[in-house]
């Protein structure tokens, strides 16, 4: 099948057209799901770059050693996905026992018109990954699915194997947190006038 009409495809029919043996179906679906699967990595991680980039290949060769067992219908693509990276995440860290390399961390990339703004927006995104890096694992996860990927809190449910109500719990508690950690420097963050 032409590599064009593969973008009207949906996963699951892309993951079925690779277990049959289209090499051009793994290419569509690896370009159109990599860079979620590494931004995500990417934020669970604490933004260590090529660990996410190891987690992602990982995921996705995970993915296509499932791919001939695949049973349509059961979970969406990226649900999986999700739940896969977000556990080999979850391994990763706790292998390593230590907090992230802040220092390692790249700047966050910047479109503000001047200095001062792009300065203060990337101290408060290294606020928030260090914040979000206190957190526990699960009240993380659910925080970052919810309010940076944007889920839904059944899709949340089915990625982290829990309830729904569990989810709420988890981001609720998870944002008090956070907010308590981050409260003590909003005048730092240039938050003191943001009432």
């Amino acid at each position: 099948m032409p590599y064009d009409a593969m973008s009207d495809l949906s996963d699951e029919a892309l993951l079925a057209a690779y277990a049959r043996g289209d090499a051009a179906a793994a290419r569509a679906l690896t370009m159109r799901l990599s860079p979620r699967v590494l931004a995500h990595a990417y934020r669970l991680l604490g933004g260590d770059r090529a660990e996410a980039e190891d987690v992602t290949q990982e995921a996705l060769m995970r993915l296509w050693r499932t791919a001939p067992d695949w049973r349509a219908g059961e979970a969406k693509v990226t649900t999986w996905l999700y739940r896969v990276t977000a556990n080999l995440c979850i391994d990763r860290l706790r292998k390593r026992r230590v907090g992230p390399d802040l220092d390692a961390i790249p700047e966050p990339s910047d479109d503000a018109p001047s200095v001062t703004e792009g300065l203060q927006q990337a101290a408060r995104a290294r606020a928030l990954e260090q914040a979000l890096m206190q957190l526990p694992e699960r009240q993380r996860q659910a925080v970052v699915l919810r309010h940076i990927e944007g889920l839904s809190n059944p899709e949340i449910a089915q990625i982290m194997d829990i309830g729904a109500r569990a989810v709420e719990s988890l981001t609720a508690r998870g944002k008090r947190a956070l907010e308590a950690l981050l409260s003590g420097r909003r005048e730092e963050l240039g938050y003191e006038d943001d009432d």
